[in-house]
């Protein structure tokens, strides 16, 4: 069998192990056994527990990435590549739930390195999504007064508020991921599409 054919076997079986026991719970020989292999093959193959669990977490992030990059179609008006991203988003967390776990609950939970690893997909995320509001702000409004940091921190609480809604989806029996997208987009859009117009909240 072809190394890199056995190699994503290993890692298949690891983020499956991983993803349901957690990082301290999972052994290498659960995982040598679940890819139908030795457990020495394991660690030629990947090295130390804490190498492979780095390379479940970038192979699981770079995966989520490209899912929400390919879902927000460019030629779309700003609003359906909002919401085209944000159902990629879900689907992709809803058909990878032992990935998803890795990125939002084991990795953030066991420090340095893997919440480091963790916080560069999310910085990556919302860049992407700070993008996709600005677009939506200049289609709006073209003279729109939302600034850089307004639209990074809007990116921030959308980003924050998908990974809360990913979680709670993929627990709650029959949310789909496209029911998911649309509670968001009714709680974000709504308000921010006032916002896009100049509209503006005020405690005053």
């Amino acid at each position: 069998m072809p190394r890199a054919v056995r190699e994503r076997q290993m890692m298949d079986a690891a983020v499956r192990t991983f993803g349901q026991r957690g990082y301290r719970a999972a052994s290498m020989d659960e995982i040598a056994e679940l890819a139908g292999v030795s457990k020495p093959l394991v660690y030629l193959y990947l090295n130390s527990k804490e190498e492979l669990f780095t390379a479940c977490i970038r192979r699981e992030a770079d995966a989520l990435i490209a899912a929400v990059r390919a879902g927000a179609e460019p030629r779309l008006a700003a609003d359906r590549q909002l919401w085209a991203g944000l159902a990629a988003f879900f689907t992709h967390t809803a058909v990878n739930p032992d990935g998803w776990a890795i990125l939002h609950r084991q990795a953030r939970t066991h420090g340095e390195p893997f919440a480091a690893e963790v916080a560069t997909m999310r910085d990556e995320i919302v860049a992407f999504v700070t993008g996709l509001i600005g677009a939506a702000a200049r289609e709006t409004h073209r003279e729109s007064e939302l600034a850089a940091r307004d639209m990074a921190g809007l990116a921030q609480a959308l980003v924050g508020a998908a990974e809360s809604l990913a979680g709670w989806a993929n627990e709650t029996e029959g949310v789909s991921a496209k029911e998911a997208a649309g509670t968001l987009m009714n709680f974000a859009w709504m308000g921010l599409g006032d916002l896009m117009k100049g509209a503006r909240w005020s405690a005053r």
